[in-house]
């Protein structure tokens, strides 16, 4: 008996939520960095065992949105939320929870879809405030078991695992068995030119940043020649996105274009262009343009 379906990681920015599907896949689909609301798209991961195919469904941290792409993110939230068999609410039980979490609480009460409360992160806790949070949500939420775990250490990975087996539908497999994701090669390469960025730079600019693959077709002297444009809001951020003497966008290439060849398999030529686009996160072309496309219901 085979089973199939769809699974939906949701919770706060920094949950732990991108950890969590990575630890399935056994390997990094989406960005894990420290900054907050690393996650933009909806990224569907396929775990493919003998008995069953689990889409998981990796959604941008749920919170009040402050742009049009922000109100897009959670969109792209809410959308999976209808589309699941399940749902996996991971918090990060290592901070105070706050109006933030009670605010996906809200959302998730109005759901039909079943809630299993994913308690990330207990390797960082006293076992005593494990029980103190377990009866916040029993008094808040509806969910129908909460499993306490650590994405990064894999402590208590397999009950969860087994949990989601049981919500599963009996059928098909959804994707070809050898199918990582939904996403195509170029989303990726792009995905990866912006980890550089979020890596190497603070303040605001991992998050006004944006970066368009343009063409990776094209191959010079044994090498995939990749052009990338990096987008930022101001003229302030295009400066230290280049760098004295054009040093920071070096950094970035560097860094992306090892990361790239690893998931390639072959050499690259990466040629990184910055551009000023002025509230790019509030105008819907260039929202398209970059793949932050509202969800159809």
């Amino acid at each position: 008996m085979f089973k199939s379906g769809f699974v939906a990681i949701v919770g706060r920015p920094n949950a732990g939520k991108s950890t969590l599907m990575d630890r399935f896949l056994g390997s990094e689909l989406s960005i894990v960095t420290s900054q907050p609301q690393t996650t933009r798209n909806s990224i569907k991961g396929i775990y493919t065992t003998e008995n069953e195919q689990v889409v998981f469904i990796d959604t941008p941290g749920i919170h009040k949105p402050k742009d049009l792409l922000s109100e897009q993110m959670d969109d792209y939230s809410y959308q999976s939320f209808k589309d699941a068999d399940l749902i996996l609410y991971v918090v990060d039980i290592s901070v105070e929870l706050g109006k933030g979490e009670q605010y996906v609480i809200d959302k998730l009460n109005d759901q039909k879809v079943p809630i299993v409360l994913v308690l990330n992160k207990i390797d960082l806790i006293h076992p005593d405030k494990l029980l103190e949070i377990t009866d916040y949500f029993k008094e808040h939420l509806k969910y129908e078991k909460a499993i306490p775990l650590s994405a990064v250490t894999g402590q208590n990975f397999p009950a969860l695992k087994e949990e989601i087996v049981n919500y599963l539908p009996e059928g098909m497999p959804l994707f070809d068995v050898d199918d990582l994701s939904d996403k195509p090669t170029i989303f990726f390469v792009a995905e990866l030119v912006r980890k550089a960025i979020l890596e190497l730079t603070s303040e605001e600019i991992p998050h006004s940043s944006a970066v368009e693959v343009l063409d990776m077709s094209q191959f010079e002297n044994g090498k995939r020649i990749i052009e990338a444009t990096i987008y930022v809001e101001r003229d302030s951020q295009k400066k230290i996105i280049i760098g004295s003497k054009g040093s920071m966008i070096k950094n970035i290439g560097i860094q992306a274009r090892k990361q790239i060849e690893e998931l390639l398999g072959e050499r690259v030529n990466l040629k990184l262009w910055v551009k000023k686009a002025p509230k790019w996160r509030n105008t819907v072309s260039y929202l398209n343009s970059l793949g932050y496309k509202k969800e159809k219901h």
